[in-house]
């Protein structure tokens, strides 16, 4: 553990706290992608499979617990409770084109071909990429709104300081998982223009606007 590893944890889980109280206060999920939530479900699903098998620590436990909890109550909302205002004719992603070459990349690269570890090797090619819908939805709508924006904020915040934590640990431990760094450096990417967007219109009190597609 590391104060970058920390920072990550919790700048994670307020995205998710954010997106949460979004739908909860205003009955709505309107501009929230639930595809993207969906496999956001999957990504802890698959991960955090070894809650069963392997205790880490006090912490590690309580976190996994929490993000598994939370992404199935943001699927709910969206799909159950908050349906009737989920924008399904924005929300158009098409999943396969991200799950397929996953899967296939999950086999072909990871640390041992075993069930477990082909599952959590899934769950961290599919999180640098499960974000896609999310960003597709907006530059599809042309806008998002403040609430949404705090939230791709806060969830890309946490990949930069993972990053930062990976950096850490190879100078300090000499760890490097070239998965799981590779794959956070391509999701970071994934960020960029939205946090370029982010800082010279959100923060300035100026609605962000995305291209809208041709």
């Amino acid at each position: 553990m590391n104060i970058f590893r920390i920072l990550g944890d919790v700048s994670h889980l307020l995205a998710i706290i954010i997106l949460f109280l979004k739908m909860w206060q205003s009955k709505s999920c309107a501009g929230i992608s639930g595809k993207s939530q969906l496999l956001f479900a999957l990504v802890f699903t698959t991960r955090y499979l070894d809650l069963f098998t392997v205790f880490i620590s006090g912490y590690n436990t309580v976190m996994k617990l929490i993000f598994l909890l939370c992404a199935y109550v943001t699927v709910y909302l969206i799909y159950g409770r908050f349906r009737k205002t989920y924008d399904s004719e924005n929300d158009t992603f098409r999943l396969e084109f991200l799950l397929v070459p996953v899967i296939g990349l999950s086999f072909m690269k990871n640390h041992d071909f075993t069930p477990l570890e082909i599952l959590w090797t899934f769950s961290i090619y599919l999180e640098s990429v499960a974000i896609l819908p999310q960003l597709f939805m907006i530059s599809k709508t042309g806008e998002a709104e403040s609430i949404t924006n705090h939230y791709l904020f806060f969830l890309g915040l946490y990949r930069v300081l993972y990053l930062a934590n990976w950096i850490w640990r190879y100078h300090t431990e000499k760890f490097f998982d070239q998965i799981a760094v590779v794959s956070g450096i391509v999701q970071t990417i994934f960020y960029f223009d939205f946090f370029y967007l982010y800082i010279t219109k959100v923060l300035k009190g100026k609605k962000l606007s995305l291209p809208m597609p041709v």
